[in-house]
């Protein structure tokens, strides 16, 4: 594998070169940097001379500049070389080498090219009119260093450029395979759709399963409303993103402006509506419907205690749906076969009502429930086999307190009734604003 370098390294060093020629009188300098040749019999690293200074030197009749002065010892190993070599002290080839072929038999200083405990190659400089003195010695050992630190930082340079390439190209690729799969989901999607619009069509009037298919509908019209976001952000441009506000250290990102702020179209509902004044219940039947219609599919029991005559409460319908719609699907989810799950209405702080979400599920260890609402933390969840994203509940906690609400925890369950010592469950409890009183200014 050729280690390269950077047409910025090679000018730096036909600078520094260029310093020791003018400046000390150098007569020749050379910078080799180590090569390791995969396809070599033995696998040694060699040496390649990028720079040579002057570069109109006159060299002696049989010197290859592009020959590589082959060493013994691993170049690239840590701590090899850690003083400057003399002439006497270079390895038998390289010495054997600058005897017979180099103009480098005057008198001569060899610095290997260290940093981080890695070698990455030679300086070698010479003059024929003096010999050095100590502090133009130190001088060339600093330019050595200093060449040895631009090495490195040139190296990582690249590397890093070589690894946003990869990334690139797997980023591309992840693009072109959800392209792929969103194009594939619209049939489908329509097509149920459809299917549950025809079998309202032919259902008879009260008809049990005309629930069924009327959430069959809802569901799919909310899936063509995520699908329809996905499309557009897929369509922002790289410059799109480059003004997009990052979020804080665990803050789900809901919101986001450009400079002109252009509001950006993302993929949770309710994004840019404002609060209303809406009826809890009217809000709660339809998702009732469905996670019944789920819990006796999972042998399920769900028990409603729903007061009426609540009071409206003031929040976003659209993401206080996504709220509920995370709980009860996190219930139905970890409540085991022949559980139960209870769904409360009527709770009362001030200017707050509340809706309690009770499970008879394995609950929630002690340690896990400060991180309730984390992305992607899942605690004990995640070595079992039931899937998630740790996601959920982030989105949930995000949401609620955008509409200045808030969510309660506890676990073992509030309700004594179904909690006990071999399934101690969670209760969640969502307080969401009353409306607000007559002649408050909005």
């Amino acid at each position: 594998m050729l280690i390269s370098a950077s047409s910025e390294f090679i000018a730096l060093c036909r600078e520094q070169m260029a310093l020791l020629g003018q400046g000390l009188g150098a007569s020749l300098s050379i910078v080799y940097l180590t090569q390791e040749l995969a396809e070599a019999p033995t696998n040694e690293p060699q040496l390649i001379p990028i720079v040579i200074y002057p570069e109109t030197a006159t060299l002696r009749q049989g010197f290859n500049p592009l020959g590589l002065p082959q060493l013994r010892q691993n170049l690239l190993s840590p701590g090899t070389l850690e003083e400057p070599l003399g002439e006497s002290e270079l390895p038998p080839q390289t010495k054997q080498y600058s005897q017979t072929e180099s103009v480098l038999s005057e008198d001569q200083i060899v610095l290997p090219l260290i940093s981080e405990g890695l070698m990455m190659g030679l300086l070698v400089t010479a003059r024929g009119d003096r010999p050095w003195n100590e502090q133009e010695r130190c001088e060339v050992e600093r330019i050595a260093q200093t060449l040895a630190i631009a090495c490195i930082l040139d190296r990582r340079r690249m590397w890093l450029q070589q690894q946003l390439h990869q990334q690139q190209i797997l980023q591309e690729q992840q693009q072109d395979l959800l392209d792929n799969l969103l194009h594939q989901f619209r049939n489908p999607l329509t097509a149920l759709r459809t299917f549950g619009k025809l079998l309202m069509k032919r259902l008879r009037p009260g008809d049990a399963n005309g629930d069924v298919a009327a959430s069959i509908v809802r569901e799919s019209d909310r899936l063509q409303e995520l699908l329809q976001k996905f499309d557009e952000v897929i369509d922002l441009t790289p410059e799109d993103l480059a003004h997009l506000k990052l979020p804080e250290k665990n803050e789900v990102l809901v919101e986001a402006t450009v400079q002109n702020q252009t509001q950006l179209p993302l993929l949770l509902p309710g994004v840019g509506e404002k609060e209303t004044d809406c009826n809890l219940l009217e809000i709660l039947e339809p998702l009732l419907l469905s996670a019944k219609a789920i819990a006796q599919d999972r042998n399920l029991q769900i028990i409603t205690e729903i007061r009426p005559n609540l009071a409206p409460v003031r929040v976003n319908q659209k993401a206080l749906i996504e709220v509920l719609n995370n709980i009860i699907d996190n219930a139905l989810k970890y409540t085991p076969s022949g559980g139960k799950i209870i769904i409360q209405t009527g709770q009362k702080q001030a200017n707050f009502q509340g809706i309690a979400i009770s499970d008879t599920g394995p609950g929630i260890p002690t340690e896990d429930l400060e991180h309730i609402g984390e992305r992607y933390y899942r605690g004990v969840q995640a070595q079992t086999a039931i899937p998630g994203t740790g996601l959920g509940l982030a989105i949930a906690k995000q949401l609620i307190e955008q509409m200045q609400g808030k969510i309660e925890v506890f676990s073992p369950a509030l309700d004594d009734a179904i909690a006990s010592s071999s399934t101690p469950g969670t209760t969640f409890v969502i307080w969401l604003p009353e409306k607000r009183s007559e002649g408050v200014m909005e």
